[in-house]
């Protein structure tokens, strides 16, 4: 596969091209479940908020909401990474990255997409409050190991703790980290821990037979109220289903001290042939 590495990381950099932009091989690590060609929706999705927080950095902002639009089947190939500020502000600005694949074989293409709300700061620490009860603690989740169909490169690289029984009634949740570094040679900033884990929310929150269908999310929105302080990402999330051919997966994202944010995905479902 193009792009492919054995490097203890999501993504190995390559420098910089013509245009001034970053490049990375993509890694063995991203494989998604659904097919051994494309990434698992997490790793570019943190990549992306790598640049959405790098992108005309400043001191005094942080990301508050970001959305992630998956174009298509997002390859194992080598991906540039595109990104600039849309909309500048003093309090406010918009924040947009771009990750492309490059292949010998076909014309350039964007894969993915993010835009984020980044905001400018101040000490609310007196009024803070959070409207979702806490996760019940790591120390009591049980080591979760996947089987069967939910073997996949980037789930092998993902430690779970679950919180119950997966797919039984009310919503899933787990304890999860990534084990494995987003980019060689990088340690991961808060956020992007977070995303590195984030977009698992909807097979956590999953009640369909993996066997008999498939639910692929074309999308993911995280919308961030406290910059998460721990190592562990808490997923709570369910998924509701439509009658004709989509669904909704809708949860709360936490860390040790509490939620952080809370993420919404649009999910393409479909019966397996």
């Amino acid at each position: 596969m193009t792009g492919q590495t054995e490097h203890d990381a999501f993504f190995v950099p390559l420098g910089r091209n013509a245009a001034g932009n970053e490049v990375f091989a993509t890694t063995e690590r991203t494989v998604s479940l659904w097919a051994p060609t494309m990434q698992h929706g997490a790793p570019p999705s943190a990549l992306l908020l790598r640049a959405l927080e790098r992108v005309g950095a400043r001191a005094d902002v942080r990301v508050s909401r970001v959305v992630v639009e998956l174009l298509g089947p997002v390859p194992i190939a080598e991906i540039e990474v595109r990104s600039w500020v849309e909309r500048p502000g003093r309090n406010i600005e918009l924040v947009i990255a771009e990750l492309w694949e490059h292949s010998g074989n076909t014309a350039d293409r964007a894969v993915a997409r993010a835009t984020a709300w980044r905001l400018s700061t101040v000490d609310t620490a007196q009024v803070a409050y959070a409207a979702d009860p806490p996760l019940a603690p790591v120390s009591e989740a049980s080591q979760h190991v996947w089987e069967g169909t939910w073997k996949s490169g980037y789930l092998d690289n993902v430690e779970i703790r679950a919180l119950g029984k997966l797919g039984g009634p009310g919503p899933g949740q787990v304890w999860a980290r990534a084990s494995t570094a987003l980019v060689l040679g990088e340690t991961m900033t808060p956020l992007e821990r977070l995303f590195a884990v984030a977009d698992i929310a909807n097979g956590i929150g999953a009640k369909l037979d993996l066997d008999e269908w498939t639910f692929l999310n074309t999308d993911l929105t995280v919308h961030i109220f406290r910059v998460p302080e721990s190592e562990w990402v808490g997923i709570s999330a369910e998924t509701s289903t439509g009658p004709d051919g989509f669904a909704m997966s809708a949860g709360v994202l936490h860390d040790e001290h509490g939620p952080v944010g809370r993420i919404a995905q649009t999910v393409l479902v479909r019966p397996r042939p």
